[in-house]
């Protein structure tokens, strides 16, 4: 899968960091393939790919320890690193796990401590570029605006108004909003034989138009290659001039 993603032109390559597997695919004793492991085999096997999690719960791992797997990666991938975290949300696999899951504000609390360790231990030389995933309005784009690259939300109706607090935030924040990619969650189930790419497509062009500059999708049996394939084949080149207007953002 992953050279097929390479080869056929995507711009990079995401895992889930779960340890259970998460409830809108199945139960939680299915498959589930740890992030940064599988990353450093995916790292081997391509050459172009930018690599990340989408994302790491920031509860899940003391912040040194985070920021040396990350780095580690960087490293032996030749700068295709990226750092995506966020505040964690899946209670009963922090709790199966034996990992402590405290309440939002202090997973929120860490989650700013894990950024700043983070940016403490990469400062000085160039470093993964972060993304922190989560549409909280009062704290974590917040954190998006003073510390992080690219936010990441769900592609809800609130999409807009998540995208005003964000420049709202970089502007109290002295950031210039320009400089943050803007990103979003996509459903890319493309049917068994390609019927769903102009409800796709349509939904792509929705969040262009309201400021969404890069989508990062779960592909629905992309083991088989084929939904890739449609992909590359008939969405790739129908969004590669689709343009995001930063006054409607």
């Amino acid at each position: 899968m992953a050279r097929a993603i390479e080869q056929l032109g995507f711009d990079s390559l995401w895992v889930m960091d779960h340890f259970f597997q998460v409830d809108m695919i199945g139960a939680p004793q299915l498959d589930m393939l740890e992030g940064y492991t599988t990353l450093g085999f995916v790292a081997a096997h391509t050459s172009r790919l930018p690599l990340g999690t989408l994302v790491s719960s920031a509860h899940h791992r003391q912040p040194v320890i985070l920021a040396r797997t990350v780095t580690t990666l960087d490293a032996l991938s030749g700068g295709r690193a990226r750092l995506g975290i966020g505040a964690g949300w899946n209670e009963r696999e922090s709790r199966g796990l034996g990992i402590p899951f405290p309440p939002l504000a202090e997973r929120l609390d860490r989650l700013e401590a894990t950024l700043q360790v983070c940016l403490a231990q990469w400062a000085g030389r160039p470093h993964p570029p972060i993304l922190v995933g989560g549409g909280g309005e009062r704290r974590t784009l917040r954190l998006v605006a003073r510390y992080a690259d690219a936010c990441n939300v769900f592609p809800t109706p609130d999409v807009p108004r998540k995208l005003a607090t964000l420049r709202a935030h970089c502007a109290a924040e002295g950031r210039d909003y320009a400089s943050i990619e803007k990103t979003s969650m996509f459903d890319f189930d493309v049917g068994e034989n390609g019927e769903n790419v102009d409800q796709i497509l349509s939904g792509l062009r929705w969040l262009s138009s309201v400021g969404i500059q890069t989508v990062y999708g779960w592909v629905k049996d992309a083991y088989r290659i084929t939904p890739l394939e449609i992909l590359a084949e008939r969405v790739l080149p129908a969004v590669g001039g689709l343009r995001v207007d930063e006054e409607t953002s």
